[in-house]
């Protein structure tokens, strides 16, 4: 597989890791677009949030569970973050593979730009 992320998962890819447990894993964006930018995957290889199945609710719940986490251990709980995921090309996915990008640290901007 050709996957960045799941050589990132792996350990054959360098990655700055802010949380991890038996499912996920979150760390650093490289091109940081905010004070806090956390990515935070499925350890399993799951493509775009299309493909996600009732078999994965859990693990969505905890990717949620992570961006909270993460989001209270860096200090943004209080003054708010943004949780993106961007679904395919027109939505913006670079890497197809399941990802939540944690943004904060400053007031964020509007969403789409007009």
């Amino acid at each position: 597989m050709d996957c960045i992320f799941c050589k990132i998962v792996e350990g054959s890819i360098p990655s700055k890791k802010v949380f991890e447990n038996e499912h996920v894993l979150a760390f650093e964006d490289i091109q940081p677009a905010a004070p806090v930018h956390i990515l935070i995957i499925p350890k399993k290889h799951i493509p775009t949030m299309n493909d996600v199945g009732k078999e994965d609710a859990a693990l969505i719940a905890e990717l949620f569970a992570a961006a909270r986490h993460i989001a209270a251990e860096r200090g943004i709980s209080e003054d708010g973050y943004r949780l993106v995921n961007n679904v395919n090309r027109d939505g913006g996915q670079v890497v197809y593979h399941l990802h939540i990008h944690l943004l904060g640290g400053k007031k964020l901007g509007a969403l789409l730009a007009d």
